[in-house]
Order: structure tokens, then sequence, then C-alpha cells
């Protein structure tokens, strides 16, 4: 009996490898399928696009403070809303497919620019050697949470918050990024600015502008900046798609809510170009020394990002620690680029079945390539090519009794759904260490494209090493950092 306990036990951890051998993950298997409520989302496809924000405005000043209603923050947290963008900003597209394909050419070019900054990092080439434009400038925290809106229909990002800059503060949507470290905001006078919600900033009225000289260490930490002949710094910020932001390199006061954060380190733009029309700026919640994060000597942070087809709220929250039920997995850091946070995957599982994929296929390797890190910037989770097809086809192969339809952009696994109101869907899983399993609530990866019925399987695959974690697959999850110990947090339905 002992020799057949062995032999099986041997067994199970030849036939889980390489994932977790016998792990907990074994015991903690999901339902093989997860509904998809098909009417609900397709009603959500057309009501957003009814939506008028200026008849429910997202912010008053009373929403500001959120310390008593956030779901996750301790008593003395100061939360501030998350919001999606189109409860900020009404569409201008005449049809959801119109909307979901602006979205998704938006996303393309978010990947390539995290892809482009890890890869200049990886080769040790600095920011400054690909310059390419003329900048028309003259050279001669303790328990803080904000509020997050979604962005993408802003044009600027995906997810906004409102922040106030300067003494007094000035309001403005601020764009949240954990694939950023520097903070900025458009300030007058603009050499070249686009257009925002809120007025530009303002340096001149606010008492607590000062900028930085060149010889300080917020300065050097800039991975590309000048000197004017006064020796005060000014920075040069390019995302690697057109975007960037040029100006002075300042300390500002940040308010969130009622509470003020002084000295923080901020860009004030005085040329800026890209994506991020409607934002007034950019929050950079990264893991480099120049974050909003890393200023505030935070010791954790979390956020909840809401369905972006919806007009509700949620919070971004700062020193808050992790409620007992939440499932953990490894934080890890690229010593090529701090910024960004890489997540410690080791499977996926469809249907409750461990998919065939290696290990090392979420690993990062010793030069800093590879790995998968979490994003809230990108939409849809990108996968290695490989391991993309492996999951792919095990879906499909789940859904194989449901109609198929033509692909659309990058989607290449889409439905017909126009007949049903609800169907099943093999349940997606990500698995962690320890046992740890987070199972995905089907409209998480199952979105519409229109609202006539198609559906799409909402990954996509990418010819980078680089593996993202996007925020269609975060949405509806509190997601926590706990850079002190090293660990991400999810806790699904916690928004």
């Amino acid at each position: 009996m002992g020799f057949l306990f062995a032999l099986l036990f041997a067994g199970c951890f030849f036939f889980t490898a390489p994932f977790v051998g016998c792990s907990r993950s074994l015991l903690q298997t999901p339902q093989p399928t997860t509904a998809l409520d098909v009417a609900e989302a397709l009603v959500k496809t057309k009501n957003v696009l009814s939506f008028d924000p200026t008849k429910k405005p997202a912010f008053t000043p009373l929403d500001q403070s959120l310390s008593a209603s956030s779901p996750s923050s301790s008593p003395s947290s100061i939360s501030l809303q998350i919001h999606p963008r189109l409860s900020i900003h009404k569409s201008s597209h005449l049809d959801y497919k119109a909307l979901t394909l602006s979205r998704l050419q938006r996303d393309s070019a978010r990947v390539s620019s995290l892809v482009t900054r890890l890869n200049l990092a990886v080769n040790g080439i600095s920011r400054s050697d690909l310059k390419p434009l003329d900048t028309g400038l003259e050279f001669g925290a303790e328990d803080l949470e904000g509020p997050i809106v979604s962005g993408s229909s802003q044009g600027s990002g995906e997810y906004f918050s409102r922040v106030g800059i300067g003494k007094p503060p000035s309001q403005v949507y601020m764009v949240l990024d954990t694939g950023s470290d520097v903070n900025w905001v458009q300030c007058a006078p603009c050499a070249d600015c686009y257009q925002q919600s809120d007025p530009i900033f303002e340096p001149s009225l606010s008492s607590s502008y000062s900028p930085l000289k060149c010889d300080t260490q917020q300065c050097k930490y800039l991975d590309d900046s000048e000197c004017r002949n006064d020796r005060t710094c000014v920075y040069e910020v390019s995302y690697g798609d057109g975007s960037y932001t040029v100006g002075d390199f300042v300390t500002e006061t940040i308010t969130l809510g009622s509470d003020s954060v002084n000295n923080v380190a901020i860009g004030c733009g005085h040329n800026n170009e890209g994506l991020f029309v409607g934002a007034g700026g950019l929050l950079g919640l990264g893991g480099g020394p120049l974050s909003f994060t890393s200023q505030l000597n935070a010791s954790s942070f979390s956020y909840c990002l809401v369905d972006r087809d919806s007009d509700s709220a949620s919070t971004l929250e700062f020193d808050s620690s992790f409620p007992p039920n939440t499932i953990t997995a490894p934080l890890i850091r690229n010593h090529q680029l701090d910024t960004f946070y890489y997540l410690g995957l080791i499977g996926i599982s469809v249907g409750g079945e461990l998919l065939p994929i290696p290990e090392s296929a979420f690993q990062m390797d010793e030069s800093g390539n590879g790995g998968i890190i979490i994003d809230s910037g990108t939409a849809v989770t990108r996968l290695q090519s490989d391991t993309y097809n492996v999951l792919r086809d095990a879906f499909a192969k789940g859904t194989k009794n449901l109609p198929s339809a033509d692909s659309v952009a990058l989607f290449d696994t889409c439905y017909n759904l126009s007949t049903k109101s609800s169907v099943d869907v093999p349940t997606l899983s990500f698995h962690f260490p320890e046992g740890k399993v987070l199972p995905l609530p089907a409209k998480n990866y199952m979105i519409p494209v229109d609202s006539v019925g198609t559906f799409c399987f909402a990954f996509a695959p990418t010819s980078s090493s680089l593996s993202i974690i996007g925020n269609v697959q975060q949405q509806g999850t509190r997601v926590g950092f706990d850079l002190g110990n090293s660990r991400v947090g999810f806790v699904p339905n916690k928004c």
C-alpha cells in the first residue's frame, strides 16, 4: 500500500511538471465552466454610447474623500475615486465596434511603448541617445488613497484620478500608470499643449512651486535631462509611441482629497504631445524612485479597476493592508528596469485543466528579458506567441459548441452570440506558487466587440519576450502591491 501511495505521488509530481508538482493548486481546481451574461454585456455596449457625463458629473468636491466608503482601506486612509474614461468624457464614436477598434489601436501603441522601454533598458541604451525631437526649449504617505477613472474614453491612458496640483490646489484629471515613474502635468505657458478637460496649470499662481536644480538627486534620477543657464533641471519623457512631455522639473504639493503631500518631484510640461488628450498629466505608480508611490515611501498600494463600460467608481489606496482572503503571488523586480511590476505566475488553466506551458514561459532571464508584468495601462493581456497558441487552442476546444465569427483586429477567436442571453464558457484561471489560484470572471476574457452579439476571446499574442497582464483581465478585482514584502495580491469582487 505504501509503495502504491509513493507511486501515485511520484506520478502526480511527474504529470504536473513543470508547474507546481502536487501543490494545492490541484486541490483548488476551479469550476470547469463559468457563466457569461451575454444580454447584460450587450446592454452596456448600447448604454455606453448614450451616456452623457455632463448630466451626471463623475466628480464633485465631496467625492474626493472616500475614506468612509472604501471597501478595503483602514479608517485613517484617504481615498480618491477611479472612474472609467467614458464616465467623464462622452464617446464620439458612432457605434460600439468603432469604439472597440479605437481602444485596440491605442492599446497596441501602449504595448509597443512598454516593449521599447524594456528593450532600451536591457540593451543599455539611454533615451537621450534616441532623442529625435526638437523640444523648443532654450537651455543657456502615509495611509493615502485616491480615485481611479478609466481613461480609454479620454484618449489618454485607461484610468484617471482627480488630483490637486499646487497651493491652492488646481484640480486636474491625471492618468494613473503603473508602467511609468515620472509624474507630470501640463503647464502654462505652453509651447505646445494638447487639449485637456481642465484649465492648464498655472505655476505662477502656486505658492509651493519650486524648480529643482540640476545637481539634485531627483534630477539625476531622470533618464533624460538638461540644464538651463540658471542650473535648473529640465526633464524629457518619451513613451515610444510618439507621445512625449518636456518641461521644467520641479517640486510641488499634490493633494488627494483633503490630504496634501509636499515637495513631490513632478514635471511641469510646456511641450507635450501624443495620446494624452483629455488628461492634464500623469501620476506615475511604477517602481522607480521618481514615482508617486516611491516619493510617498508607501509600503503598499492597491487599486480596483471598474468595468470601463460603466459609470461607477472605485479607489486607489496607499498603505492599506491586504484583506485575509487575498490571493497572493510573488512580486518580482527587474534589475535592468525598476519601473515594471513582474508577477510570479507559474501556470494557466482552462476548464480546470492546467495547460502544458513551461514555467519558463513566464520567467525573466538573467539579462532582464522575458517575464510577465501586471500593468494598469495595457488593456488586453499579451502572451508570448507559443503560450498564447496553447491557451487559445484549449479555449477554442472548450467552446466548439458556440457559433464562430470572423476575427476582429488583434482578436483571432470570436463568436456570434446574437441569439444567446447567457452561455457557459470554460473557466480560465491564473496559477501562482503555494497552490494559489485566481479564477477570472467570464466577462474578463470574453468581451463584446460590437452591439449585435460578436464576442471575442480577450487575449492576444506578442512577438516580444515580455508578457503583460492587462486591465481587462483585472477589472472588478482589487490588485494590491505589498512593496515591503514583495507580494502582489488579488481580491475578486472588491471594488
